[in-house]
């Protein structure tokens, strides 16, 4: 698993879209403090009923926990999932940009859930066809080798974000996948104008959230089936996740890019592929929060903290399969 991202990076095709540019709305002074407002808001929701009063100590060891796997990149990455190898020999073959629309075809058409994932996909609301595509060729062109990395990308890390285990973790995984498939979009959308890599703004918001499940289930273990309640804790939660993620993400082999982009994505000199994640990981959690009614399309978190391209983006999320 850990050359295939590489290669499949390194002859991506280039984005033939003129840029659009992403002017930032808010300094980072406002800025941090709105992000701040939507990540606590995020936390108290995705963890719902399961919150509790947890003990200064309590907070303190789960944070010291995950911050200790952190540290060791070889334990962290050996508690979740591997891609399946039908998965990784397909995204290998996208990086030959010369490949043929058959050649792919055939690759994609040895896994018959696959070959229903791709013709959903290229009948999606996203892709909008004048007539349904029926056929797996005809899908593959509709999405075209881009479209394709995305999908199998998602395809590939979806297992990665399942839990098998009980509890917390096991109980907002469903809504951590829908965050990073969404995440992941709006971090693609964003990096033109940031002059950041789309292919790499995708892989960054898929991977992003690999590190919060791990820590879900440490936290779940310490408070013995809650989690703190708090949204301050729940800040720090996030960034210590986005850590563990991040250091998964190096021993895996994940192009530099990518891994400092999940690393650095809420500082305020972080690089463009960081700042462009930043961005689709807000726009996908406002998302969220407006789809499930806890703030409203009105909301100041909406109004002040994106501006007209961001919102567009926003609005563009609805039309994501789940």
């Amino acid at each position: 698993m850990k050359n295939w991202i590489g290669r499949l990076l390194g002859s991506a095709e280039k984005e033939t879209v003129a840029p659009v540019p992403v002017s930032a709305t808010l300094t980072f002074d406002d800025g941090h403090a709105m992000a701040t407002e939507v990540q606590a808001t995020y936390y108290r929701w995705l963890t719902g009923s399961s919150r509790c009063t947890a003990s200064p100590e309590q907070e303190a060891q789960i944070l010291r926990e995950v911050r200790s796997l952190a540290a060791d990149p070889v334990c962290a990455s050996g508690l979740v999932p591997r891609i399946p190898e039908l998965i990784a020999q397909l995204l290998t073959s996208l990086s030959d940009e010369n490949i043929s629309t058959g050649a792919l075809s055939a690759q994609v058409g040895r896994d018959l859930v696959l070959v229903a994932e791709v013709i959903r996909e290229a009948n999606s609301a996203y892709y909008r066809p004048v007539t349904p595509i029926e056929t797996l060729e005809g899908a593959v062109t509709m999405l075209g080798l881009n479209g394709l990395r995305m999908l199998l990308a998602r395809i590939a890390f979806r297992p990665l974000l399942r839990v098998t285990t009980q509890g917390v973790a096991r109980q907002v995984a469903p809504i951590v996948w829908k965050h990073a498939e969404r995440c992941a979009f709006a971090a693609s959308v964003m990096a033109p104008g940031l002059s950041a890599g789309v292919f790499e703004a995708y892989l960054s918001g898929l991977m992003q959230n690999l590190g919060l499940q791990v820590a879900f289930q440490v936290a779940d273990r310490v408070c013995e089936g809650k989690v703190p309640g708090s949204g301050e804790f729940g800040i720090a939660f996030f960034a210590a996740s986005r850590e563990l993620s991040s250091v998964i993400a190096s021993h895996w082999d994940f192009p530099p890019d990518v891994v400092k982009a999940i690393a650095h994505a809420h500082e305020p000199e972080g690089s463009h592929p960081a700042q462009a994640l930043a961005l689709g990981d807000r726009i996908a959690t406002l998302r969220l929060l407006l789809d499930a009614g806890v703030i409203g399309d009105d909301d100041p978190l909406v109004m002040q903290g994106l501006n007209g391209f961001e919102r567009r983006c926003l609005g563009k999320l609805l039309e994501l399969s789940d």
